[in-house]
């Protein structure tokens, strides 16, 4: 069995989706480890803000198999694949990291830049896996996320519930 940490991002109807994409996670491959749900600004087009966290589970499934996986639940949400890159989606599931991989598998490269990049995956990440470390840049996410500069984007956490539990509060 593998460990997987996957991003979870919409800005349309985002607790629906949200909702329907930890369901369809739930469901496929047993427990999850959810992180706090936050808020942010779209980053690379003007959009409305997303909801953002990070699930982490286990999977038998192998990298091309997992990833066709996570698009078929994007589908089954909506997602528009015709847009550009940058822009509004109902539902976005990135594989950030495969066990320890790296480089390229399936056609997914591993480990996922935007964990470098984006607090809005960071942060959640180093929240369910503070000593869990960078496949490649060996430092644990509790220590990538000390060292972000959080200037960069803002965040804030949201009051969410699933399964008829709050899993994500404010402040």
């Amino acid at each position: 069995m593998a460990r997987v940490y996957v991003g979870i991002g919409s800005n349309i109807e985002r607790a629906r989706h949200v909702t329907a994409a930890l369901d369809a996670l739930a469901d496929a491959f047993g427990e999850l480890r959810v992180s706090t749900v936050f808020e942010s600004e779209a980053v690379g087009f003007d959009g409305s803000p997303f909801y953002n966290l990070v699930a982490g589970f286990d999977t038998a499934l192998g990298v091309g198999e997992l990833s066709r996986t996570l698009k078929t639940i994007e589908d089954r949400n909506g997602r528009c694949r015709q847009g550009p890159k940058f822009s509004g989606r109902t539902l976005d599931i990135d594989i950030l990291t495969y066990d320890d991989l790296s480089g390229s598998h399936d056609g997914i490269e591993l480990p996922r830049a935007e964990i470098l990049k984006n607090a809005f995956v960071l942060q959640p990440l180093a929240e369910i896996a503070p000593q869990e470390r960078h496949p490649v840049d060996g430092r644990s996410y509790a220590e990538l996320w000390d060292a972000y500069d959080k200037q960069k984007q803002r965040l804030w956490p949201v009051k969410f519930f699933w399964r008829g539990e709050l899993i994500s509060r404010t402040g």
